[in-house]
């Protein structure tokens, strides 16, 4: 039916020390949203981006407006 609108949470990371960035292959071109911590330079992975929705959807989720720096 569709009566309820299914809620989007926003979830925090810490900005201080934590910036997103897209993980991507040059190989196979495969792209994966995360978090850089820039003390340590350790990526933790977060989702597989397959098409600009999924991007979209990334950032939605963490509150992220602008454009998102690609690591290779």
């Amino acid at each position: 039916m569709g009566l309820f609108k299914k809620k989007t949470v926003t979830k925090a990371y810490d900005k201080e020390n934590k910036k997103p960035v897209i993980k991507a292959s040059i190989c196979n071109g495969e792209q994966v949203a995360g978090f850089k911590n820039i003390h340590t330079g350790k990526i933790e992975e977060v989702m597989l981006i397959k098409n600009q929705a999924d991007l979209d959807a990334f950032k939605k989720m963490y509150g992220i407006d602008g454009e998102i720096e690609k690591e290779y």
